[in-house]
């Protein structure tokens, strides 16, 4: 769609900013201060991360969730995240979407948990169309009952992100370094992740997925692409509002201790 055109149908305007294999910890830096720093709209694709890291959401303990055992005896990186949600292992065959707006910019969604999530799911909607089985069931994205896509939020004031990491591939050996989490989706039944979780390649093509993204995005903004090292014109200076951190080794073995 040309600016013009997207100018006439009144669209807001929403930078595009795609990546290819940025360290997830790098990609959620830069989100949370686009965040808290920026007022304007971004949608940011990564096709993958160069190496694999488990992402815990912001109030998740390292012991419930996780095998600490093999995880620190494999330097596996543990990363708390600024949002909420779930605990995903992510690595080169994962694809991450992440949208941040300003709520006046969609006013059709409510700046609460339910209403982003509703929105999102009719925008994945679009990029699945024809595709059997798609659908949003509670906070996941799934092919019939098998997880694909997982969902985290933070809404702050007058604006919101909200994040998914797709399952395009995954190594099963990987999953063995999470737990099942106490609290789980109704529809997943006690499935160990293996039997949960299912692989978006066997559905579409990857390289579609990212363009039906970002066509799908397209329709409700008028999108501008902005490279990575351009980005500090649009937001404030470094900040310490970063909550994101990498947990240390240390933190890891006292986990593990306070459960022994």
């Amino acid at each position: 769609m040309s600016l013009s055109r997207a100018k006439d149908l009144g669209l807001p305007l929403m930078n595009l900013v795609r990546l290819k294999g940025i360290p997830i910890l790098e990609q959620l830096h830069l989100e949370e201060r686009l965040l808290r720093t920026s007022s304007h709209n971004w949608c940011i694709v990564n096709d993958g991360t160069n190496v694999p890291t488990i992402v815990m959401g912001m109030s998740g303990k390292p012991a419930q969730l996780l095998e600490l055992g093999p995880v620190m005896e494999d330097r596996v990186p543990v990363i708390k995240r600024f949002t909420g949600g779930g605990t995903v292992i992510v690595d080169k065959s994962t694809l991450f979407v992440s949208l941040i707006c300003n709520k006046d910019d969609v006013p059709n969604v409510q700046p609460y948990p339910r209403s982003v999530m509703a929105w999102s799911g009719s925008l994945y909607g679009e990029v699945f169309k024809g595709i059997n089985g798609f659908q949003l069931r509670e906070n996941d994205y799934v092919f019939g009952d098998r997880k694909f896509g997982g969902n985290a939020q933070s809404i702050i004031r007058n604006r919101w992100i909200h994040h998914t990491s797709f399952l395009w591939d995954y190594n099963v050996r990987n999953m063995g370094y999470l737990k099942l989490p106490s609290r789980v989706p109704q529809y997943r039944l006690e499935r160990d992740h293996t039997d949960f979780v299912c692989r978006m390649k066997d559905y579409i093509e990857r390289s579609d997925f990212v363009e039906k993204t970002i066509k799908a995005v397209g329709n409700q903004f008028t999108l501008k692409q902005v490279n990575l090292k351009d980005i500090d014109s649009y937001t404030e200076a470094e900040n310490n509002l970063k909550t994101t951190r990498l947990l240390t080794l240390e933190e890891l073995e006292k986990a593990m201790a306070d459960t022994s």
